[in-house]
């Protein structure tokens, strides 16, 4: 997709865009608005697709937006706030079910000086092929406790406490099939069950073959960036130099896209 004016899309270009999320649960998007902030573009483009209600996190501004860069202090416990890779997973696994993420918005500004590619996979795509695989496999990840975030503590003080829940839910406000996961293995406690182990691994060899015709693989470049209903997605290591930063801005929503 392309914008010609990122803060307000046409009506052509939104239903141009939502014909393709039909399809594939997001669209990346380029935008020749060169003079325009980056905050505004993904303030005005989480508005245009009805992605509203923003989630308010320790590292949002005070309208729910975050800038994913390299941080030093307390941010760098957090990985998208470093250099280093992130696995799959979709936003938000670990927020309670109240502070569910149901879409989110990626605008780069800058990008690194060298890597920083980002992987994109429609979950939808996922829950199909492991049940062409086998039925038991989505059986077993529909578990309500098939996938645990332990507490999140520092210095004793928990700042967020244990969250189970399934990998794989019916959205009960759109009847969409929403997904909760991180192929992170320090963060996240699988139930100890042999199909829920079964299911888990098969995922992660899905999401890993490199010959998968269902992974989209960009280099987010300044003007650019994903819309999506919560998709799985990853992001490669990068290096940032004095000249270039990598600056890319995140909007989390609790709604998914709405279709015009």
């Amino acid at each position: 997709m392309r914008f010609s004016d990122p803060i307000t899309p046409s009506a052509t270009e939104r239903a141009e865009a939502t014909e393709i999320v039909r399809c594939t649960n997001f669209f990346l998007y380029r935008t020749t608005a060169k003079t325009v902030p980056g905050r505004d573009i993904a303030q005005g483009l989480a508005r245009a697709f009805g992605l509203c209600r923003l989630d308010s996190n320790p590292m949002a501004d005070d309208e729910g937006l975050s800038q994913v860069t390299v941080r030093t202090g307390e941010a760098k416990r957090y990985i998208p706030y470093t250099d280093r890779p992130i696995q799959w997973h979709t936003d938000g696994y670990y927020n309670a079910p109240d502070r569910q993420i149901r879409g989110f918005l990626l605008h780069c500004e800058q990008d690194a000086a060298e890597g920083g590619e980002s992987r994109i996979m429609d979950h939808e795509i996922a829950y199909i092929l492991l049940r062409e695989r086998d039925p038991a496999l989505v059986a077993a990840l529909f578990h309500p406790e098939a996938m645990t975030v332990p507490a999140n503590e520092i210095d004793g003080a928990e700042l967020r406490s244990v969250r189970p829940g399934p990998v794989f839910s019916v959205d009960p406000a759109s009847g969409a099939l929403h997904m909760r996961y991180t192929a992170r293995t320090r963060s996240i406690v699988w139930r100890d069950d042999p199909d829920v182990r079964a299911a888990a691994q098969a995922l992660e060899r899905l999401l890993d073959d490199p010959a998968s015709p269902y992974v989209v693989r960009h280099r987010l470049e300044p003007g650019e960036g994903v819309v999506c209903n919560n998709v799985l997605h990853g992001r490669g290591a990068f290096r940032d130099d004095a000249a270039r930063k990598r600056l890319v801005w995140r909007a989390r929503s609790y709604d998914r896209i709405a279709f015009t």
